[in-house]
């Protein structure tokens, strides 16, 4: 592993010990509590662990949790989030979503006297939103990509889920980063990921443009989050171009075990720690109805630039 590397293994797990220290012996109680759990669906690795660790979380500080999931369906979330006033909970923490669908929803139950916490959400609205530093992520992940090819080749990019808000941040930092690499090239159009059945459409997307462009007319592709990754580099790897490398963001586990293949195809992903995001947004909320008013407006989670070289490192502090 390079010094760097060490570096930031090291950072991360100061800044990732730090936390759950603070979460475990300095956090007020919920007992009597009821706090609304809103997610846009379970079915990214994500997802579900910051929402079984918020439900964990509340349970463990003695509080009900009332969870609600709208199955990455968007108008089962506005209905979700309506509902939520009705239930008069003593907080709300909403979990990922296109901001433009929940902000009014939002907004409304704020207006009803309910506090409102967010994860990957950085809503007006929200008294506090726990996250990673996507700013970061982003940059790191583009500048990682362009040392990959040696700041000279075309790019296939996935950027179907700009509206969201974490998602255009880490897009908006690799452009800022290209600005800088003329000899880098973005193929246009621009590939858009969806959900649900990702995998299988970005497996579809890729192994269509690897029919188009012969070997050594395509150097990389990109993904603001990495289940698209996991399909252009399972497309790779059945077309047999994995020379082409793949970069991506969260840390799911299948990537990971991909990432430690032989002749991989992926070439780096910055891992989140979903589960300490949710447990830390918990922890927020018990601390503002204990009375701490004081609270900043973003919680930053600490995350990791994983590739082959630290892997194993990552994968045990995740506790993957």
């Amino acid at each position: 592993m390079s010094a760097l590397s060490l570096v930031a293994v090291a950072a991360l797990t100061l800044g990732a010990a730090s936390l759950a220290h603070a979460a475990d012996e300095d956090v007020p109680s919920l007992k009597g509590k009821r706090i609304a759990i809103s997610v846009t669906g379970t079915d990214h690795y994500f997802d579900l662990k910051a929402y079984e660790a918020q439900v964990a979380e509340v349970k463990r500080l003695g509080g009900t949790p009332i969870t609600l999931d709208a199955g990455r369906i968007d108008k089962n979330l506005v209905s979700q989030l309506q509902t939520v006033i009705t239930q008069k909970p003593d907080a709300v923490i909403q979990t990922l979503g296109t901001l433009s669908v929940i902000d009014p929803s939002l907004k409304r139950i704020r207006d009803a006297g309910i506090p409102v916490f967010t994860v990957d959400v950085p809503s007006q609205n929200s008294i506090n939103n726990t996250t990673s530093d996507n700013w970061s992520i982003g940059s790191s992940l583009a500048l990682k990509l362009v040392q990959s090819i040696n700041g000279k080749g075309n790019v296939l990019v996935f950027n179907g889920f700009y509206g969201v808000p974490v998602c255009a941040i880490r897009y908006d930092e690799l452009k800022q980063v290209l600005k800088y690499y003329p000899n880098v090239k973005i193929i246009e159009p621009e590939l858009r990921d969806v959900i649900p059945n990702t995998v299988q459409d970005a497996y579809a997307q890729t192994t269509a443009l690897l029919n188009k462009y012969p070997k050594g007319q395509i150097a990389a592709i990109w993904s603001a989050w990495d289940i698209p990754q996991l399909g252009a580099s399972k497309a790779l790897v059945a077309a047999g171009r994995t020379e082409i490398k793949t970069f991506g963001v969260d840390g799911t586990p299948e990537v990971l075990d991909l990432l430690k293949a032989d002749n991989s195809p992926v070439g780096a992903v910055s891992a989140q720690q979903p589960a300490l995001i949710g447990k830390t947004a918990v922890d927020n909320v018990a601390r503002y109805l204990s009375g701490d008013k004081a609270l900043p407006s973003d919680t930053y989670v600490p995350a990791l630039l994983t590739t082959s070289a630290n892997l194993s490192e990552v994968k045990k502090l995740r506790g993957d």
